[in-house]
């Protein structure tokens, strides 16, 4: 039997031009049909905090998003204000280009310095995986994994190269050879056919807007 996809859905509004009552939609949503999270962008962590306060639902933050291009210790200092406004889990982007210009080791103490700043709550790390060749998505897979990553996502949905792709998800998994860390498969997860083959691929998450659609197909 399929599993059941709400468990594992962050409902995801991260739009610019978001405004209050979308957000309060997208909580409402989010706890009517018992989703895993509602993941937003920093400025409403805290009304959805307040709107989430008597659901199980969880609130995710994104941090140096949608680029991943700021200071480690910026991201950092983002990524724990977010803690103190009351994020769960957090989902920051990985410094693509020091990652592909060969400086993992600045990509991994970006990382490092998220994971220092969000102790006790759940870290992803976005890799834009369609942006990059497989031995690249790999190292990426084990240096977010070595720096302390709950989960590796495969993208921010902005990044012109595309979103989750089936591929990029089965080999996150076979990269991470069963450590204790999740996939999250976001950017462009429309369809529940889609999602089910992300889940067969070893996603453990899902990231979509599209929530709805996803769930409202389940026998």
């Amino acid at each position: 039997m399929p599993p059941a996809l709400a468990p594992m859905i962050d409902h995801t509004l991260l739009r610019p031009d978001a405004v209050a009552p979308d957000v309060e939609r997208l909580c409402e949503v989010a706890a009517g049909y018992r989703f895993k999270a509602v993941c937003v962008n920093p400025y409403w962590v805290r009304l959805s905090r307040r709107l989430l306060a008597d659901s199980p639902v969880l609130v995710c933050s994104v941090v140096g998003f949608p680029f991943g291009a700021a200071r480690a210790e910026v991201t950092a200092t983002e990524a724990a204000r977010a803690v103190d406004d009351g994020a769960h889990e957090i989902d920051m982007v990985l410094n693509l280009g020091a990652l592909r210009g060969g400086d993992l080791a600045a990509a991994e103490a970006g990382v490092s310095a998220v994971r220092a700043a969000t102790e006790g709550r759940v870290l992803k790390v976005i890799l834009e995986a369609a942006a990059l060749t497989p031995d690249e998505l790999a190292r990426a897979v084990e240096l977010a994994a070595d720096a302390g990553a709950d989960l590796v996502k495969t993208s921010t949905g902005y990044h012109p190269a595309g979103g989750a792709r089936v591929a990029d998800v089965a080999l996150m998994h076979s990269t991470l050879a069963g450590r204790p860390v999740g996939i999250k498969a976001s950017g462009g997860v429309r369809s529940r056919e889609f999602a089910l083959e992300l889940v067969d691929a070893g996603a453990t998450r899902l990231g979509a807007s599209a929530s709805v659609a996803l769930v409202t197909a389940e026998d």
